[in-house]
């Protein structure tokens, strides 16, 4: 089975193609360019790499957030476009789980970090038991301070957000807190891709008129829609 796996949640953008045992190839880029403007050069030059096509691909992982608003959009719709015309099919997968999960097999708590802008950050905790990813504290969007808000004992920070408040991070928790190294701290369309694996395996994929991207947040357009004329009579 042959997965072909991307990610533009954040500012960095990640598209790999995995199979059950392997990465057969993966690229990413970390820069402020909208991704609109290359990953669908990226997918072309991945598969060409491969010697592969779109075809050749069993199904199609994505994050679905949280994250940037219009990178989540850029991403999904490129899945869907895709699935659609090759009629595979597609999972969806979290972003907060994905930078847990590239922490594998710790015996710490774990809390996954992402710039939510506004001072705020999307967070959540885990905890690996038996080798398997068990969610602790549900997604959420906080201030950096209620993110790490009780926590008692050694925890890892990974994500951007982890970076950005790193300071503030250490003030608050000391020798509890252990942050990721460099490589864990952005989000690798290859464990995007093997997470979503287990649910091709067990035909448990998405919905693809169905699925969409998990903001947690209103966007500002959402936000805007509400306080019109309209809806305050």
């Amino acid at each position: 089975m042959k997965i072909l796996a991307v990610d533009t949640a954040t500012k960095s953008c990640s598209v790999a193609v995995i199979d059950e045992k392997s990465v057969i190839s993966e690229f990413s880029v970390n820069h402020n360019d909208t991704h609109s403007k290359f990953l669908m050069g990226m997918i072309r030059d991945i598969l060409n790499i491969c010697h592969l096509s779109v075809n050749d691909l069993d199904g199609f992982a994505v994050t679905l957030g949280p994250g940037s608003f219009t990178g989540l959009r850029i991403g999904l719709s490129a899945v869907k476009g895709i699935a659609l015309v090759t009629g595979k099919p597609v999972v969806g997968v979290s972003t907060l789980e994905v930078l847990a999960y590239q922490v594998f097999g710790s015996d710490k708590l774990i809390c996954p970090m992402m710039d939510a802008r506004r001072n705020e950050v999307y967070a959540a905790r885990y905890r690996f038991k038996n080798l398997k990813l068990e969610i602790d504290t549900p997604s959420m969007v906080v201030s950096p301070e209620k993110a790490i808000e009780n926590i008692n004992e050694a925890c890892i920070l990974a994500g951007d957000g982890a970076l950005l408040y790193q300071d503030l991070i250490k003030n608050r928790l000391g020798s509890k807190a252990v942050f990721t190294n460099f490589t864990q701290h952005f989000i690798r369309a290859s464990t995007v891709g093997h997470i979503a694996m287990k649910r091709f395996k067990s035909n448990n994929t998405d919905d693809i008129s169905l699925i969409e991207p998990l903001y947690i947040r209103p966007s500002d357009a959402e936000k805007n829609l509400n306080r019109s004329p309209q809806n305050l009579v």
